[in-house]
């Protein structure tokens, strides 16, 4: 028997919740919080979600941190 549309809706809604909650209250040193990042990471990316990276917003201040570690895709051996 298949869940019905409003319990799984019910469901995916409670899982954004719970990992907003989950992140928002996590010291940034608190152990577990990679692994939580982790899977908000994977809920984002499974519902196909995707920004459009605006300059002084979270994701462009991210994006501005990484450039400080360059990444050479040709040195990376591990695939």
């Amino acid at each position: 028997m298949a869940a019905s549309k409003d319990a799984l809706e019910a469901l995916h809604s409670a899982i954004a919740n719970k990992l907003t909650d989950t992140i928002e209250s996590m010291d940034t040193d608190t152990k577990g919080l990679a692994a939580i990042l982790n899977v908000a990471r994977q809920f984002v990316k499974d519902n196909g979600i995707e920004a459009v990276i605006v300059p002084g917003s979270p994701a462009g201040k991210l994006a501005d941190k990484l450039k400080e570690f360059p990444f050479d895709a040709s040195s990376d051996r591990s695939h």
